[in-house]
């Protein structure tokens, strides 16, 4: 009775100690997932497209490094000008950020050593294309470098009920006249007439009967 009291209360002991040490490990792995997602590694870098051409209402962020009061975010005027602190006004419309950056860094060099410059587009105001029709979300989007027209159906939430895709158009305007491009959804992702699926240009409009 004794050795079976004994084997008992071990048993016991040793199902307490397992428990005890998954706890400690599932505490511990917890611990170590918070830790890697606060790591700076983790978080999402902003990333600076240098073709892309500033125009007016463009909202940037200029960082000039290890100078907060040079660092700021500015609004590009109707007139396509920045105010920058000791320089004043800059031409910053019809550039690339690139370029942009290589002009603040050559006129800071008066007033800062060796600066590095960073010029990021926050909001793009500038540049739209329009949806309508039947789709999910109809409206007014910013224009991303390079975005195509299934890029543009995508950002506007895909066809709503009874959708025309095989007749869905593309209205673009140069100078007085009007251009109207043909778009076959259907055909396009089949890997049919692919050379539909067109850049978008700044105020294109895409009619999805």
């Amino acid at each position: 009775m004794d050795l079976k009291i004994l084997l008992t209360k071990v048993i016991r002991c040793l199902i307490l100690s397992l428990i005890v040490s998954g706890l400690v490990f599932s505490n511990q792995s917890m611990a170590a997932e918070k830790t890697v997602a606060n790591t700076p590694e983790t978080k999402k870098a902003t990333v600076v497209d240098s073709s892309y051409i500033i125009g007016p209402s463009d909202v940037l962020e200029i960082q000039v490094w290890r100078e907060p009061d040079f660092s700021r975010q500015v609004l590009v005027r109707p007139d396509g000008k920045i105010t920058f602190p000791l320089i004043g006004d800059i031409q910053a419309s019809d550039m690339s950020t690139m370029d942009l950056r290589a002009l603040l860094t050559e006129k800071l060099q008066g007033f800062v050593d060796n600066p590095e410059v960073t010029v990021i587009v926050l909001e793009s105001r500038s540049k739209n294309f329009y949806i309508t029709g039947r789709v999910n979300r109809p409206g007014t989007y910013p224009l991303s470098s390079h975005m195509t027209v299934l890029q543009a159906l995508s950002v506007a939430g895909g066809f709503g009920e009874w959708a025309h895709k095989d007749n869905i158009r593309i209205i673009r305007r140069s100078g007085e006249k009007e251009e109207i491009l043909p778009f076959d959804y259907d055909k396009v992702i089949s890997g049919k007439n692919l050379e539909q699926n067109i850049l978008l240009e700044p105020n294109d409009t895409i009619v999805v009967p």
